[in-house]
């Protein structure tokens, strides 16, 4: 395991600094856009991300099933992002999961470098921080935990946390039932899209392919949080997000030309459709521009999981049944790790016209 050379930001955060290092500081063009996280979430006026009850997703009744499946539809075509309520994950479960990650960041930095990733070498998985790998420099002010918890027999339990002990429990239970709920959503998005049932499924990897990836982000109180930015703005390259968080606000979703704070919603989960969604929807559904704000006073931790295609085994490409003469294909046939491949690549020329 490899120490970075850069201090983490948990250690820059303790240390007592009042301004923060030059590379957290936004561009100017991205400052004027960041305000206070506490006072941007209070705002009633102007669009909210919707808010979709799963508790009739899979009623007996024709009519309420079909309804909820419209509200939906409707979300992840006007959004792309939304919190889910019922949807049957228990708020014990969620509390728990909550707990064993908060317990994990709790600990000496010293003590988390034991687990600390190479992104050098590739090996993404386990405690890091973003390394400078744009022109810009530009770091974000946040420390993470990051590792594969879904399927079983893809997993490397030998770098999962060992304290708390309950960890490794804890978190292959939320990823069964997580996986439970991908299951559920996808089956209903493929309906809405005119499909089978299990077509959205089956062209993410199905039951033995589809990857769950756990990033745990642990963002520290930030000195000045109107010049850092705790991620920058992205759209997601999965084929859905499920995100639980500490209660503390920070994800903003730019909507119609503007950044909209989501509100925390008790015991959702906030669920983004990924770039992998809205290719094989020709655009149908959204993949949503999206980053988090930091503040002064709390530390704000999230739970973000990716389902992820595999890289090589699948090209993602518009399904044909999404593409007509007036509805031709958004995007060109790319395997999932050529879709990200193309992303860096685009972002480093965005870096350097800079």
């Amino acid at each position: 395991m490899v120490t970075s050379v850069l201090p983490r930001v948990e250690s820059l955060a303790s240390s007592g600094i009042q301004s923060i290092p030059k590379e957290y500081i936004r561009p100017q063009e991205e400052l004027t856009s960041i305000g206070n996280v506490f006072e941007e979430e209070k705002k009633e006026e102007g669009p909210q991300v919707p808010t979709i009850d799963l508790t009739e997703i899979e009623s007996e009744d024709k009519e309420v099933r079909e309804r909820c499946r419209q509200e939906l539809k409707k979300a992840a075509m006007e959004w792309g992002v939304m919190h889910l309520v019922n949807h049957g994950i228990s708020e014990e479960l969620m509390d728990r999961v909550r707990k064993v990650g908060q317990k994990f960041f709790e600990l000496p930095v010293e003590e988390k470098e034991k687990y600390a990733n190479d992104q050098s070498s590739g090996n993404v998985q386990g405690y890091g921080s973003k390394l400078a790998n744009n022109a810009s420099g530009q770091l974000e002010w946040e420390d993470y935990f990051f590792h594969l918890i879904f399927p079983e027999d893809k997993r490397d339990l030998s770098i999962w946390p060992k304290i708390p002990s309950e960890y490794t429990e804890v978190t292959s239970e939320y990823a069964r039932q997580l996986r439970g709920l991908a299951s559920k959503i996808l089956s209903a998005l493929s309906i809405c899209l005119g499909l089978e049932e299990g077509r959205l499924e089956k062209e993410v990897g199905g039951v033995e392919e589809l990857l769950l990836q756990l990033k745990i982000n642990y963002y520290p109180k930030c000195p000045q949080p109107e010049l850092a930015l705790g991620v920058e703005a992205h759209t997601d390259i999965s084929a859905l997000t499920f995100i639980l968080h500490n209660m503390v606000p920070g994800l903003q979703l730019f909507y119609q030309g503007k950044w909209v704070t989501a509100k925390c919603v008790p015991n959702s989960i906030i669920m983004h459709i990924g770039d992998t969604i809205e290719i094989l929807s020709n655009g149908k559904f959204k993949s949503i521009l999206h980053r988090g704000l930091v503040n002064k006073e709390k530390v704000r931790i999230s739970w973000a999981v990716f389902c992820e295609p595999p890289k090589d085994k699948i090209i993602l490409k518009p399904l044909p049944e999404t593409v007509s003469e007036t509805e031709p294909p958004l995007f060109p046939p790319r395997t999932f790790a050529q879709h990200i491949e193309h992303k860096l690549f685009r972002k480093t020329q965005d870096n350097m016209s800079n």
